[in-house]
């Protein structure tokens, strides 16, 4: 059903849903755009609304061919609304989904496309502050660069600073995905340009290893892994791009590449990664998965009249027509800050190496009966000892200082009992 935003654009089709909205396929003046209409919700907050509108000048002025453009904000009634360039294509997301891991060739060439768009951002003066591979979409139109990778662009800047006001986040709360989340924000310090240089040296560490350093289990735990936790090598890839990676991945955001030094980084690395495969291991706590199936874009199968079956998907807004329309990962999470204790993680930390592929991991379920087998046999033999040792001399070690037994002891005779 077609649906009227503002008096200039006309909605037609879902695309996809993510927590903060539903993007649209529309018509505007010039052509198909992307309409995403903001939840009703934040739509009644009059302080959003105004944050809005102060935010259009700037939104407006990013243009830059690595980033999704925006053309309008629209306020219109119960409608709050950001009109964007369609990207025909798919999201990074999607495409890890399918084949788990890129090329080490081509995910720097991804990554590179991006941090270009995040330079001519930073110069605006804009963070984006929720890089992921969900709101880096590859233009499937576009000439392939490197590796085959399909142009990158970054998509859904300034959502998150609109989200993100003081009347609808606590000081104790935080805005943003665990896994791509810099340590300063964890620590409840303001989101400068830098958080967006290691969400993204992040997101290349998840293309290159299929999952990224410090995430997995509880949300409170990946956030506290961010601060405490140093990031495990990944073997098979040059040492200057491990050292770029590191960098990024650095806990002070001083110490982090800005984003031109990083897009400048990258492309000088991009000769040395010709021809190597993508990377042998598996994630830690994970079973080995099957192979993966080759690409497929999603939206041109669906074009070409063949259903789309993107599997398991974690995508949270996809701009692209034929899009699977809904995710169970949300594009903005909010959550409760560590307290220093949590924080803090103990001498050992929770820091898991990457183990080659196939490999049994330490804390699996044939290791832990293995060990549990261990600790009866050692129990086992401590009882009997213990056994042997009572019935020579127990009634002696047992007794008090004058030679009279406690009242709960007994006799040398009486056998102990088993454990």
């Amino acid at each position: 059903m077609a649906r009227n935003i503002g008096s200039r654009y006309t909605t037609h089709q879902i695309l996809g849903r993510g927590s903060a909205g539903t993007v649209w396929l529309g018509e505007g003046p010039e052509g198909p755009v992307a309409v995403k209409l903001l939840r009703e919700d934040l739509a009644s907050d009059q302080e959003l609304v105004g944050r809005f509108v102060r935010e259009r000048t700037a939104l407006l002025g990013l243009d830059h061919p690595r980033v999704v453009k925006v053309r309008d904000l629209v306020v219109d009634g119960n409608d709050l609304a950001l009109v964007m360039d369609l990207v025909r294509g798919t999201d990074l997301r999607t495409r890890l989904d399918r084949e788990r891991r890129l090329a080490p060739e081509a995910a720097v060439a991804i990554i590179k496309d991006v941090a270009e768009g995040l330079a001519a951002a930073h110069a605006a003066g804009v963070v984006h502050r929720d890089v992921k591979p969900e709101n880096i979409l590859l233009d499937m139109e576009g000439p392939l660069g490197p590796g085959g990778a399909h142009p990158a662009l970054l998509t859904d800047f300034g959502v998150a600073k609109l989200i993100d006001t003081p009347g609808r986040t606590k000081a104790t709360r935080i805005i943003g995905t665990p896994d791509y989340l810099a340590p300063e924000i964890v620590e409840g310090l303001p989101p400068r340009a830098a958080v967006d240089i290691y969400a993204l040296a992040t997101v290349l560490y998840e293309l290159l290893a299929g999952f990224t350093p410090f995430g997995g289990g509880h949300p409170g735990a990946v956030l506290r892994r961010h601060v405490t936790e140093t990031v495990v090598p990944l073997p098979g890839i040059p040492e200057e791009l491990w050292q770029l990676l590191v960098q990024c991945l650095a806990k002070a955001p001083a110490s982090r590449l800005r984003a031109s030094e990083l897009a400048a980084r990258l492309a000088d690395v991009l000769p040395l990664l010709k021809g190597i495969p993508p990377l042998d291991v598996d994630e830690p706590g994970a079973e080995p998965a099957p192979a993966p199936e080759p690409y497929e874009d999603p939206a041109y199968a669906t074009s070409a009249g063949a259903p789309a079956d993107t599997g398991r998907r974690r995508a949270a807004v996809p701009l692209v027509p034929g899009a699977s329309a809904d995710s169970h990962r949300d594009t903005h999470t909010s959550m409760r800050v560590p307290g220093p204790d949590e924080l803090s993680g103990g001498p050992h930390g929770t820091a898991r190496a990457p183990r080659p592929a196939g490999a049994r991991r330490p804390g699996s379920a044939r290791n832990k009966a293995g060990a549990v087998r261990k600790r009866r046999i050692a129990l086992g033999i401590a009882a009997a000892v213990a056994a042997a040792a009572l019935g020579t001399g127990g009634y002696l070690a047992l007794a008090g200082d004058d030679g009279t037994p406690p009242p709960d002891s007994r006799p040398s005779s009486q056998p102990a009992p088993q454990p």
